[in-house]
């Protein structure tokens, strides 16, 4: 298949300055959108106080390890909640159970005794501390003050030596099917670190990393570009997250059809892994690759009844499906309706960037693609930068005229072919 990087009939390259840009434009988007070193000892010191609570509860005696975060906290993911009517963050707690808590919670009615206590005993902390509190087949929801909220599950120890990752694998209780599934939060983290641990090649590093600089001091307060370039998993899943979060709270749109925060979070990482050891000519190119791959990225099942069941196994536990959520024929739809969404308006972002269509166009585009706090985000950096000089619309953090340094790219088909 012939691949071009370019939808512009002009150009067969997009400039490393257009390429800083967009790059930088994403990383203050995600940036404002995660929670601040102050919010996140308030979550540390919330979390920790409902551990220390839970560990001298009857229900648990000495069966109860500790408390640590899973999911986006772990992985550096984080961002703002879905529900923009809310400050505050949430996010996901293992209850970490040592091994001989299947002594007590085995069985037929273990799973469901084991979240009942767990319920009972986090409904007396949520009593003492005037906290809302939900209940859940997995989980049990605290509604912490400030609008946090925190989903706890508890995960029996069950190491599975033989296994990748198997040292911390356990087992977490579903109510509903009367059962212990497969679990590795802990192992899912190594995997996600030991991925984003891997160095990207780019094509004329010293050009890129000296273009960076000079569109960072341009646009401050930016990241380091090292900085930047360590964190590129991590601000995809971010952007890949609001812009899902945005998209699926349309008017008319079910959102009970988004696609899980766990399988986006595993098809970035697994096209990360599979992209990221290929030369690149800049972390945009690396980026629109993993965004186009990420379709092919876990095993299609075809019936014969036209249904297709989705895998994309969990390398941290075995018989583990992190597609599970996504085998429905509307939930799948969905997400193609979304991952189609995601490219266009990235396809869009560029094309405001690379042909300097002015301010007006990118903002609106920005906020089509992540909503009005991310157009927030980049007025304010205009404002701090230029305030006080006369003609701001002629000198944009995004579509300044500076002069380019081109190095040609490698051909894919994210934005069509000529």
């Amino acid at each position: 298949m012939n691949k071009n990087i370019s939808i512009f009939s002009n150009r067969a390259h997009i400039s490393t300055n257009s390429s800083a840009r967009f790059f930088y434009l994403i990383d203050a988007i995600a940036r404002n959108n995660e929670p601040t070193a102050t919010q996140l000892d308030s979550l540390e010191s919330s979390y920790r106080s409902t551990g220390d609570f839970l560990s001298e509860c009857p229900e648990f005696s000495d069966l109860l390890q500790h408390i640590h975060p899973q999911g986006s906290r772990q992985l550096g993911t984080i961002i703002r909640p879905m529900n923009n009517s809310r400050d505050g963050f949430d996010i996901d707690l293992v209850a970490r159970l040592d091994r001989r808590a299947m002594l007590k919670y085995g069985g037929e009615n273990g799973p469901s005794l084991l979240l009942k206590n767990l319920g009972d005993a986090l409904s007396r902390y949520a009593d003492k501390h005037q906290l809302g509190i939900k209940r859940w087949e997995r989980c049990i929801t605290l509604e912490y003050a400030g609008g946090m909220c925190a989903d706890i599950a508890p995960i029996i120890d069950d190491p599975m030596l033989a296994t990748r990752f198997g040292d911390t694998h356990g087992r977490i209780p579903d109510r509903k099917l009367k059962l212990y599934d497969s679990t590795n939060p802990r192992g899912y983290a190594k995997f996600f670190d030991e991925i984003a641990a891997i160095s990207p090649r780019y094509i004329a590093m010293e050009a890129l990393t000296k273009t960076f600089d000079s569109v960072r001091a341009e646009i401050m307060p930016l990241s380091e570009p090292q900085e930047v370039f360590n964190r590129l998993l991590s601000r995809l899943v971010q952007i890949m997250k609001l812009h899902r979060n945005l998209a699926f709270s349309s008017e008319g749109i079910d959102q009970n059809l988004i696609p899980s925060s766990t399988f986006i979070t595993s098809l970035a990482a697994m096209c990360y892994a599979k992209n990221a050891i290929n030369e690149h000519f800049s972390p945009l190119d690396l980026m629109l690759d993993i965004v186009e791959d990420m379709p092919t990225a876990f095993q299609r099942n075809v019936y014969p009844d036209g249904t297709e069941e989705w895998v994309l196994e969990n390398p941290s536990a075995p018989n583990d499906n992190l597609a599970s959520g996504m085998n429905t024929p509307t939930k799948q739809a969905a997400f193609i309706w979304w991952h189609e969404r995601l490219v266009s308006d990235l396809r869009g972002l560029l094309e405001a960037i690379e042909g300097r269509y002015g301010m007006n166009v990118l903002l609106e585009r920005i906020r089509d693609a992540f909503g009005e706090r991310a157009v927030t985000a980049i007025q304010r950096i205009e404002s701090d930068k230029f305030s006080g000089l006369k003609d701001v619309g002629k000198i944009s953090i995004i579509t300044a005229a500076s002069a380019p340094i081109s190095v040609q790219a490698r051909p894919h088909t994210f934005f069509g072919s000529k």
